[in-house]
C-alpha cells in the first residue's frame, strides 16, 4: 500500500489521519514512560535515603564520588522522563502534538540512556562497597553493555528495516 498514512495493523491495513497518528503515538510513549519513570523513582529513592544510614560515612571517596555522580545521572533521567509529561500540560490544546510527539520521543530515548547509566552507576557502587577492585568493574560493566545492547544496539539494529508485511515502522 503506497499511502503514506496507512499503517499495519492486527494483520490488516488502517488509514490514520496525521493527527490520529501523533494521537496514537503521544498514547504510546505516555504509557512507556510511565514503565520507565517508576523505575527510575525507586532508584532516585533509594539514593537520596543513603546518605542518612549509618554506613554512608564508611564509603571512600571514590565511592562518594561514584554515589553523587549516580544521584546526577538519576535526577537527570527523571527529568528527562516526567520532561515529557510537564511539556504536555503546558502545550494542552495548542494544537502542537506532533511536535510534542517528536520532543517526547527525544526526551525519553535521553531518559532511557540516563537510566542505564544511573543503573549501572549504582551497580558499580554498590558491588564496589561488598567486593571493591576488579570485580566490581567487571560486573558493572557487564550491566552497561546489557542495558547497552538491549535498549540500544539490538533495536537501533531493526531501525529502518522493513516488517513481516513489508510495512515502514512508525
Amino acid at each position: 500500500m503506497s499511502n503514506p498514512n496507512a499503517r499495519l495493523a492486527g494483520g490488516g491495513w488502517r488509514v490514520e489521519s496525521p493527527q490520529e497518528r501523533a494521537d496514537r503515538n503521544l498514547g504510546e510513549l505516555l504509557q512507556e514512560l510511565r514503565v520507565a519513570g517508576i523505575g527510575v523513582q525507586v532508584l532516585f529513592g533509594f539514593l537520596l535515603a543513603l546518605p542518612f544510614t549509618v554506613r554512608f560515612s564508611q564509603l571512600s571517596s571514590a565511592q562518594r564520588d561514584l554515589y553523587v555522580t549516580d544521584v546526577v545521572l538519576s535526577s537527570l533521567a527523571t527529568a528527562l522522563l516526567v520532561g515529557p509529561v510537564a511539556y504536555h500540560r503546558i502545550i494542552f490544546r495548542q494544537h502542537q502534538r506532533e511536535h510534542l510527539v517528536r520532543i517526547a520521543n527525544i526526551m525519553a530515548i535521553s531518559g532511557l540512556a540516563a537510566v542505564a547509566l544511573a543503573v549501572s552507576t549504582a551497580v558499580a557502587l554498590i558491588v564496589n562497597y561488598v567486593v571493591p577492585g576488579a570485580v566490581a568493574v567487571v560486573i558493572s560493566t557487564c550491566v552497561y553493555v546489557l542495558f547497552a545492547a538491549l535498549w540500544f544496539a539490538i533495536p537501533l539494529s531493526r531501525r529502518g528495516r522493513r516488517g513481516r508485511y513489508g510495512a515502514t515502522p512508525h
